[in-house]
C-alpha cells in the first residue's frame, strides 16, 4: 500500500517553500528520473541539486562524529554527553538564551546532528517530523508521517528521531515507522507495524525512539505472534529478524557487551530480556510486571556485566549481573528508585534519578540511598562535564553537582513553563529544551 506525503523545505531569509513528494514504501523507494527526456537545461538543474543533496548528506553524515546528541538519550542512550568547559555556575537569570520557536504538541526530545535539530510534534492533525537550524531555530523542512495521537496524557508523539549517517528513523505514536533523508525529509523506506506486524498501541501510545545497531535498526514493535522486538535492514527496511511475544511498554532499546555477548535489550510491557543482536535469539528474560504495564525508563548498562532496571506504580528498581549468554543473577532490588518514565543516569559508582517525583541518589552497586531532593515533580535528568543538568517537570532548570555528599545546587531558573516532560539535549555547548509549545536553545559553555 503507497500514501503519498509532502516535506515542505523553507529557507529562513525568503519564507519560500518547495515541496519534495515523499511516498510511503515497505522497502527502499527507487531512484527517480531526473528532468523530462530532451530538455538538457532541466538535467543539468537536476544534476546540481542532486550533486548539493549528496553534499549536504556527506556534511551531516560526517557531523555526529563530532559529538552532537544524535538520538533518545544523547550519543550512547544513557543520558551522558561528552562535553566539557561547562558553565559552573549561572547568573540568576540563568545562561544566555540564543532563541525561542513555537512548536506543537508532544514530548518528542530534540535530536541535535550537524548544526540541526530534528523532532517530532503534532500540529494540523498530524504528527510531523521536522528539521530546524540549531543556531537561530528556523525550520528548514517539515513532512507528516502519521496522523496525530490523541491522548488524557498530552496528545502528540513521545518519540525521539534517531539520527544516523545522514538518515533519520522515526518511530510514531501510532506504529508508522519511517526511515527519512535528513537532509531533504524524503522518506526513503516505511512500514507499517500496526498493519504489517499487528503491532498493538499501548494506552498512552508508542513511545520508544528506535535504535540503529551496525547496520540493523532495533524496533520495540509491539507486534504479536513473535513480532514485539524487531530489527530491520537500515539501508533497505527489510525485515531481519523478530522476537518476543511480550505485552507492549514504552521504553527503548539499548545494545550492551556483556559478558562477551553483544545483546540487545528491550524493556517490554511484561519483561526484560536480551537478545542476540545479530539474529534476535533469546539469551535471556526476566518478568517485570508494572501497573498498566508502563516499563518506561530506558535500561541503564554499569559495565563491566550489570544491568539496571526501573518501573513506578511502586514496582521499584533492580541491578541484574549478565552472567552469561544464557544467564542472569540479580545483584539487588528494592523501591528505592522508581522511574516512572524518567531514565537514570550513572556517574561514578552513583546512580541520579526520579524516585517518581523525589530526586535521588543511589549508590549503584548496593541499591543505597545516599541523598535525596522533593520538588522537581516527575523531572528529567543528563549528566555533562561532572554535573547534573535536571529540568523539573513544571520547568525549572537546575544545575547541580554530581556528588553523593548531598544535593548541591548550584544554580537554578525557570527556563520554560507549563508540563516539561521532554528531558533536555546537549551539543556543542548549546542546551536545547521544549514543552508541548515551544523549544528553546542556551549557551552552557565557558567562553575565554
Amino acid at each position: 500500500m503507497k500514501r503519498s506525503r509532502r516535506s515542505t523545505r523553507s529557507t529562513s531569509s525568503k519564507q519560500s517553500t518547495r515541496s519534495t513528494a515523499g511516498t510511503r514504501w515497505s522497502h527502499r523507494l527507487p531512484a527517480r528520473s531526473g528532468a523530462a527526456a530532451g530538455s538538457a537545461a532541466g538535467a543539468g538543474a537536476t544534476r546540481a541539486l542532486a550533486t548539493l543533496a549528496c553534499l549536504a548528506m556527506l556534511a551531516l553524515a560526517a557531523a555526529v562524529a563530532s559529538g552532537d546528541w544524535p538520538q533518545f538519550r544523547g550519543p550512547h542512550r544513557d543520558g551522558v554527553s561528552p562535553e566539557v568547559n561547562l558553565l559552573r555556575d549561572w547568573p540568576a537569570g540563568g545562561p544566555r538564551r540564543l532563541w525561542h520557536v513555537p512548536i506543537g504538541e508532544g514530548y518528542s526530545h530534540l535530536t541535535v546532528a550537524g548544526g540541526r535539530i530534528y523532532t517530532l510534534f503534532g500540529a494540523n492533525g498530524g504528527e510531523q517530523l521536522a528539521a530546524f537550524d540549531a543556531g537561530n531555530g528556523h525550520q528548514l523542512w517539515i513532512v507528516k508521517i502519521d496522523a496525530e495521537l490523541t491522548n488524557d496524557q498530552g496528545n502528540g508523539p513521545r518519540s525521539t528521531p534517531t539520527f544516523d549517517a545522514g538518515t533519520l528513523y522515526v518511530q510514531s505514536a501510532q506504529g508508522q515507522l519511517d526511515a527519512v533523508n535528513a537532509a531533504t525529509g524524503k522518506v526513503l523506506w516505511h512500514h507499517d507495524l500496526r498493519g504489517e506486524f499487528g503491532a498493538v498501541v499501548p494506552t498512552w501510545g508508542m513511545s520508544s525512539s528506535p535504535l540503529v545497531e551496525g547496520n540493523l535498526l532495533l524496533v520495540a514493535a509491539g507486534g504479536s505472534r513473535g513480532h514485539a522486538a524487531m530489527a530491520f535492514d537500515k539501508h533497505s527496511g527489510r525485515v531481519a529478524w523478530a522476537a518476543l511475544d511480550d505485552k507492549p511498554g514504552y521504553a527503548s532499546p539499548i545494545a550492551i557487551t556483556a559478558a562477551g555477548t553483544r545483546q540487545a535489550i528491550f524493556f517490554t510491557g511484561s519483561a526484560i530480556a536480551g537478545l542476540a543482536a545479530a539474529d534476535g535469539r533469546l539469551l535471556w528474560r526476566i518478568p517485570w510486571q508494572t501497573e498498566y504495564d508502563v516499563n518506561a525508563a530506558t535500561p541503564l548498562f554499569v559495565a563491566p556485566d550489570q544491568l539496571f532496571v526501573s518501573s513506578g506504580y511502586d514496582t521499584g528498581a533492580a541491578l541484574f549481573r549478565i552472567a552469561g549468554a544464557s544467564g542472569r543473577e540479580p545483584v539487588w532490588k528494592s523501591r528505592v528508585l522508581k522511574n516512572q518514565f524518567s531514565s537514570t543516569v550513572l556517574a561514578g559508582d552513583y546512580l541520579y534519578g526520579f524516585d517518581n517525583g523525589t530526586f535521588k541518589c543511589v549508590v549503584a552497586r548496593t541499591g543505597e540511598e545516599r541523598w535525596k531532593h522533593r520538588g522537581l515533580g516527575h523531572g528529567s535528568v543528563i549528566l555533562a562535564d561532572g554535573m547534573l543538568l535536571v529540568l523539573s517537570e513544571s520547568g525549572k532548570l537546575a544545575l547541580v553537582e554530581a556528588t553523593p555528599e548531598d544535593y548541591r545546587e548550584r544554580a537554578s531558573f525557570q527556563a520554560l513553563d507549563g508540563r516539561c516532560w521532554t528531558g533536555p539535549s546537549l551539543a556543542d555547548g548549546k542546551l536545547y529544551l521544549r514543552n508541548g509549545e515551544a523549544m528553546e536553545a542556551f549557551d552552557v559553555a565557558r567562553h575565554p
